[in-house]
């Protein structure tokens, strides 16, 4: 049987009031039958490995484990490594300088496109691009919450199927797994 390592990426954990502790997150995983489980920052990073499987029933399994254990309807994203590292260095806008965000907006699929064709006015020196289920973001510090592009990603058609990362944030996840 191939094992494979995965990436999971949660949303709206440590945020909004909604507290679950890394190491709690850890054992649900591990609970879960998955193996070296490792968790990244607070804002629910993890990965692990386990036999190769649908990404879909992995996803399925996961929320429903996160929802009955931490009480709260849980969401994530998941991606195996080797597609994670394609996401990484497919980012298409030069790297940020110290005035500047990189994100990696990881949606459910399809909705990429209709999210970067939302209307939106886009600020000086922001950039949004579609990837493959995930949209690139680059825009200043400070502006992030204040952006129009932001403001669409609240809106109830996207909101809980995203949730965005530093590019930054996931080369360290990458290199910890190497």
């Amino acid at each position: 049987m191939r094992v494979i390592h995965y990436v999971a990426f949660l949303r709206g954990i440590n945020v909004g009031g909604r507290i679950i502790k890394m190491a709690d997150l850890k054992v649900c995983f591990e609970k879960m039958g998955f193996e070296q489980v490792v968790t990244f920052l607070q804002s629910g990073n993890v990965t692990f490995t386990a036999p190769k499987t649908d990404i879909d029933q992995l996803k399925q399994h996961i929320e429903q484990a996160l929802t009955n254990t931490f009480s709260y309807p849980a969401k994530a994203q998941i991606y195996n490594l080797t597609t994670l590292r394609e996401i990484v260095t497919d980012y298409p806008f030069d790297a940020a300088d110290n005035n500047q965000h990189d994100y990696v907006i990881f949606i459910e699929s399809g909705l990429e496109q209709d999210l970067v064709r939302e209307a939106y006015t886009l600020a000086l020196g922001e950039k949004v691009q579609p990837g493959k289920g995930v949209v690139y973001w680059q825009i200043d510090k400070g502006s992030t919450l204040k952006s129009s592009f932001a403001k669409v990603l609240t809106k109830a058609k996207y909101k809980t199927f995203n949730t965005n990362r530093n590019i930054k944030t996931l080369q360290k996840i990458i290199q910890s797994t190497n």
